[in-house]
């Protein structure tokens, strides 16, 4: 009491002693602040000095059991008091033991006077008492003392259960404050601490490996009335510096793992919930095709447990997954690894992903196996693509593969920008201490570190939605049963097929378009989480085959509209022909005034085109192109005049070549005019082909003669299919 009453005295806190008088007699009494002046003196000059009352303060008792139901004033009110007037370290007195012992005592309800204790003693920490004394600061806590505090951690290796790990949750979960706000306001210093040319090291990603920060989280959040303010606090420490933690699908499959009827299931089971070993569970999987009904039935059981009992089959359950990729697994062995797999990544995912993705390498005799770790996979998120080919034709595993790619793409957002903070103040400052007095030095090296960066980051995203868009690409094979990669999209989406078309062999219900609605899926979610990224994939381009795919099972490529007249200005041919194939199919699948409008200039781009390409760069790019106006007359009508006016100038230009080669193609201009019109003449009542249209046959046969015919009749096909899906749509 008499520390306390000094140190509010030092501090100069004379309406805090009042309220302690007041509150240890129990009475209100008056006291007036002018009157504590020579006891102030006392205090403060005779009996308690701030040297001594720093000294005597690490020797007082931590409080054991430290909790909100101990009532009064406790020598962590000594101390915090202390920490802020930085007495410990204007007289170099180390508090770190005091502080960590005080934290290992701690159980629920929370103490209020925790959380501000650990703030002040972070800002100890990284900030000194003073300017010019910048080696009067704390000393941190080591990594050896918070891995003792984590060492039986549920949410690392097999951990304990029951009453012991409830009284020790608390520990771990102010130690982890600690660790975050310690990270956090280590950055937030940089320049600080750069101009004091003073580096304090950040806690090593092998020691963040060893916290089970999930399930610390999920078990702070099912104690949120006990821990008072500290889950809230741990969620904006983990947004800020693990933001691959807070994914929002992972919030909304944890009500599916944790909420009313798993709760439910739990309370109906006996005792003896857990039959089955890690030894037999890894059994069942070795065995494999034949072990299927036994292996079902031990999944099937370990779905009745709490995500926190699945812990100790992690492992077992991991590194076996590269033995359902077999033909012969069962899909709902598949569909029951997922589940399993879903409730683990709610309360261990860092090492759930990182077992996970050396487990799903590709085989040792293609590839020579690497343990991949934590760092690796933030440095290098791709890393998560590099997987047995096999995944990208199993659904329940390309699932998994897709939500671990995009929180590494997360991670490693965070990661790079803390790197860039934590390193470029401090080169700056030596860059500018070594290059005083000298003229002409670059000044700008922090821009150029942060393009760096972003672009860096640019290039991760498109990178994976490049190969993701390449594993949507049916083989062969798959092209042979399914036919075009778009068609049952179309109609798995909302499309309709009409009488004639028949099933493609396999349905809608095959792995690959499966797969593909996964990852068109994961690709809306990129494309609304940063439009930059839709723009950047597409100026790179991809096959036009995916087109199809791409825009009926991404409903946000509809952005694409808004940088096409961009890409259409773009100098490379190929990349005009592109916009305008993407416009074709956005106009079917979006007919939008601005879609309208953006068909409008396509077409004139296309017109002034014809006017200034050579031979061979005309038959490239209008080749590929023509096909397209029928999908802008199919979406809007009013085009058509504009369009058909391009195809009888392309004819015209075309066939004025063809007759410098002694070929008289004259009837060829004619015919484009008579279609243009009278548009009604040229399909029979019957459906057939009027005499005005040349055989196909013959149109091949002259098509390989000559670059010129073949772009001729190509101009009379795109006139025909207009004119009949017009009448077909009258």
């Amino acid at each position: 009491m008499l520390l306390l009453v000094a140190m509010y005295f030092h501090s100069n806190q004379l309406s805090s002693i009042i309220e302690l008088v007041c509150s240890t007699l129990g009475m209100k009494i008056v006291i007036k602040p002018s009157s504590l002046s020579k006891m102030k003196t006392i205090f403060t000059q005779e009996i308690f000095t701030e040297q001594v009352v720093t000294a005597h303060a690490v020797r007082v008792a931590v409080t054991n059991n430290l909790s909100s139901n101990i009532q009064g004033f406790l020598p962590i009110h000594c101390i915090y008091q202390l920490l802020r007037s930085r007495a410990f370290t204007k007289h170099k007195v180390s508090i770190k033991d005091w502080i960590y012992r005080q934290l290992c005592e701690t159980t629920t309800p929370l103490h209020t006077q925790l959380l501000p204790l650990i703030d002040a003693y972070v800002n100890s920490i990284l900030t000194p008492a003073s300017k010019t004394n910048p080696e009067a600061t704390n000393q941190p806590i080591t990594e050896q003392e918070i891995l003792c505090v984590f060492q039986n951690a549920a949410g690392h290796g097999d951990g304990g259960r029951g009453q012991r790990q409830r009284h020790s949750i608390t520990p771990q979960l102010l130690i982890l404050y600690y660790i975050l706000s310690y990270e956090e306001s280590l950055l937030a210093s940089t320049k600080q601490l750069a101009l004091m040319q003073k580096k304090p090291k950040s806690y090593s990603a092998a020691l963040m490996d060893h916290i089970p920060i999930k399930y610390l989280v999920t078990q702070a959040q099912k104690l949120q009335q006990e821990l008072g303010g500290l889950h809230s606090a741990l969620l904006r420490l983990l947004a800020t510096n693990y933001p691959h933690l807070c994914l929002v699908e992972d919030w909304v499959c944890e009500e599916e793992v944790t909420g009313t009827l798993p709760l439910l299931r739990r309370l109906m089971l006996t005792s003896n919930t857990c039959r089955y070993t890690r030894g037999q569970l890894h059994d069942a999987f070795q065995k494999l095709p034949s072990s299927s009904p036994r292996l079902m039935r031990i999944l099937e059981q370990l779905t009745l447990l709490s995500p926190a009992d699945l812990i100790p089959y992690a492992e077992a359950l991991t590194t076996s997954m590269c033995l359902l990729l077999g033909s012969a697994v069962p899909r709902r062995i598949l569909q029951t690894v997922n589940k399993l797999w879903v409730g683990l990544n709610t309360v261990m995912p860092r090492r759930l992903w990182v077992m996970t993705v050396n487990a799903l390498q590709p085989p040792a005799k293609l590839l020579r196996r690497q343990t991949y770790t934590q760092n690796d996979l933030m440095v290098d998120p791709l890393v998560v693509l590099r997987c047995d080919h096999r995944v990208y034709r199993c659904p329940p595993l390309i699932d998994i593969v897709l939500h671990m790619l995009n929180g590494y793409l997360l991670a490693s957002k965070a990661f790079l920008h803390c790197h860039l903070k934590e390193t470029a103040d401090f080169e700056r400052q030596s860059q500018t201490v070594s290059s005083l007095g000298l003229a002409g030095q670059p000044d700008t090296p922090e821009v150029t570190r942060e393009e760096l960066k972003n672009a860096l980051l640019a290039a991760q995203d498109s990178a994976a939605v490049q190969i993701l868009l390449e594993v949507c690409m049916p083989t062969s094979e798959e092209q042979h049963q399914l036919g075009p990669p778009g068609e049952g999209l179309l109609r798995s989406v909302g499309g309709r097929r009409g009488p004639e078309e028949a099933e493609p062999e396999g349905g809608l219900l095959s792995d690959l378009r499966e797969v593909q609605c996964l990852i068109c899926c994961s690709l809306h979610q990129m494309f609304i989480a940063d439009p930059n990224i839709a723009k950047l994939v597409h100026f790179q381009g991809y096959p036009q085959a995916l087109l199809p795919l791409t825009v009926a099972g991404i409903p946000s490529i509809h952005i694409c509209l808004d940088f096409i007249p961009e890409l259409l200005a773009q100098p490379q041919l190929e990349k005009q022909i592109f916009a305008i194939q993407l416009l074709s199919y956005l106009c079917t699948q979006y007919a939008l005034p601005k879609s309208l409008s953006v068909a409008r200039l396509a077409i004139g781009v296309m017109g002034t085109l014809l006017t200034v390409l050579t031979r061979t760069k005309r038959f490239s790019f209008f080749m590929p192109t023509l096909p397209c106006l029928v999908a802008f007359c199919q979406a809007f009508p009013p085009l058509y005049d504009d369009v058909a006016a391009l195809l009888v100038q392309v004819g015209q230009v075309c066939a004025s070549d063809v007759a410098t080669k002694a070929r008289d193609i004259d009837p060829l201009i004619a015919r484009l005019q008579y279609l243009k019109e009278k548009p009604q003449d040229v399909l029979l009542p019957g459906g057939g082909s009027s005499k005005l249209s040349l055989p196909q046959r013959t149109a091949e046969e002259l098509g390989r003669a000559d670059p010129d015919v073949q772009l001729c009749y190509r101009v009379e096909a795109t006139f025909m299919d207009i004119i009949s899906s017009s009448l077909k749509g009258l």
